[in-house]
């Protein structure tokens, strides 16, 4: 399934897109078919999905999604959702049934607010930045493999958001997230300005400087293209936060950049691969390598996404 998928005679990688220190490389493969589902952001705008809290008094790490719609719904990982109690971001990608109520596993990127602002989420227009996306992810395949869980650390995230902020030397009142990516905004955006998606393109290698940090890949060209500029506001924060590159040893670059991209995709064929049954529709399997981790939504035999991080040196 995974060799199939990431087949270099069907994938290709073409040259990089570049915004800033952010290296984009789109990967292409042609004839892919429309998704069979909705996005977060389609399915809230036309009112066919709501997420709340669980409950009255709430719950930190869970929040309840009612899908009307007679579509599946696709969650991403690291998807953030503003609004409620406080502002959350999901631990896992979650392909969500039709017309259905599900928990969804969540951990909390707004450490100083505990009061309603709205009575539904919103999706915004962004996913968590991508080093604490990795984090995350290598958080969450442990709870599922030593407690059969989504948990996140949910303190090492309200940790890292605190060093970003140090790094950017800007102040937020509640310890949001947010507020790091409403600092960088015009930057951002401009980022989003520069990378297009490309004819069948699948999926993207993201670089930061001489970096590779991480690949996101889906099963259509049309649903990774309507996520791209979340993903590119996601690792674009990252490529705006020179502190933090500055203090990872970074692995020198391959003469051709592009060869670094194949390099990392093929070792996921290598991967250490925990199956388990997802959230949801379809089947998680969790990829670790000693130098990355990853993660892919598989349903119907067809991967739906797949996400994958270096871990830091």
């Amino acid at each position: 399934m995974l060799h199939s998928f990431l087949d270099s005679n069907c994938l290709a990688v073409a040259s990089p897109l570049v915004a800033g220190d952010l290296a984009v490389f789109p990967l292409i493969r042609p004839g892919t078919a429309a998704p069979a589902y909705l996005t977060l952001s389609e399915a809230i705008s036309q009112h066919l999905v709501q997420i709340t809290e669980v409950s009255e008094g709430g719950s930190v790490p869970q929040l309840l999604l009612v899908n009307e719609a007679t579509q599946p719904v696709l969650l991403l990982d690291g998807e953030e959702l503003v609004g409620a109690k406080q502002n959350r971001v999901l631990n896992l990608t979650v392909l969500v049934p039709a017309v259905s109520k599900t928990v969804i596993p969540v951990s909390c990127i707004e450490q100083g607010r505990w009061h309603w602002r709205s009575r539904h989420f919103e999706a915004a227009n962004r996913t968590l930045y991508a080093s604490a996306r990795a984090e995350k992810m290598a958080q969450v395949s442990q709870s599922m493999r030593e407690e059969d869980s989504y948990r996140s650390d949910q303190h090492a995230i309200w940790e890292s958001i605190g060093r970003k902020a140090a790094n950017f030397e800007m102040h937020s009142p509640t310890g949001a997230a947010s507020d790091l990516y409403e600092d960088r905004s015009a930057l951002l955006d401009h980022m989003v300005s520069q990378v297009k998606p490309q004819t069948d393109q699948v999926g993207a290698a993201f670089m930061v400087r001489d970096r590779l940090v991480g690949a996101e890949l889906f099963g259509s060209a049309q649903g990774f293209s309507s996520l791209l500029p979340k993903l590119v506001r996601s690792y674009g924060l990252d490529a705006l936060d020179a502190r933090e590159s500055a203090g990872v040893r970074r692995r020198r670059a391959a003469s051709d950049p592009a060869t670094l991209v194949k390099t990392f995709l093929a070792k996921l064929l290598s991967a250490t691969v925990l199956r388990k049954r997802a959230l949801g529709l379809g089947e998680d399997l969790r990829l670790e390598e000693h130098d990355l981790v990853g993660a892919a939504l598989v349903h119907e035999g067809e991967v739906v996404h797949l996400s994958a991080f270096t871990r830091e040196a």
